[in-house]
């Protein structure tokens, strides 16, 4: 059993000047930058589950203009909204936000864009921000983080995980005899 005492301010100060003085002698080759590397195949793992899981959450959208979700119970409840914005043969595009807004922070409004002949989804809006790349060096203007695409298309898969775990479609009751 090792007795790891505490880092004194003292410790930490003789490691900081150790450090300038190595990087003041041009020894800076032994600290490695490290770099992002886009791990293609997980990346487009993501995008097809979450294909899969805005058909279950949506299974019409090709043909009905809107779905609406509710994750909290009630009128007063908290509800996601999916939306068909454009079809083609191939496409969809899909905006998801979340209603009521939230007045404490922001609430997730995102386009997606649906490849029926991949069957594959990506997030290509969000927070009315565009044009993600999939990799950036960082620090830059906007100050992304170099796998901003890849953590957005994380996002809406944990999103439309939540969706499918505790949401209820909110469809009109048919009352009437036929």
């Amino acid at each position: 059993m090792s007795e790891k005492r505490p880092e004194t301010d003292e410790d930490i100060l003789s490691r900081s000047k150790a450090l300038t003085r190595g990087f003041a002698k041009g020894e800076i080759s032994s600290i490695r930058k490290r770099t992002y590397k886009v791990d293609l195949s997980a990346h487009m793992a993501v995008c097809d589950i979450n294909y899969q899981r805005m058909l279950k959450l949506f299974p019409k959208m090709r043909e009905q203009d809107e779905m609406k979700i509710a994750l909290t119970p009630g009128a007063d409840g908290t509800f996601v909204v999916i939306k068909a914005l454009e079809r083609s043969p191939y496409t969809t595009l899909l905006h998801l936000s979340q209603q009521p807004k939230l007045n404490w922070g922001s609430s997730p409004n995102m386009r997606i864009r649906m490849y029926h002949d991949s069957s594959s989804a990506e997030v290509v809006e969000y927070q009315h921000e565009n044009r993600f790349h999939g990799h950036y060096e960082y620090p830059n203007q906007r100050m992304r983080h170099p796998d901003e695409k890849v953590q957005l298309n994380r996002f809406l898969g944990e999103y439309l995980s939540l969706c499918l775990a505790i949401g209820g479609v909110v469809e009109p009751v048919n009352l009437s005899i036929e």
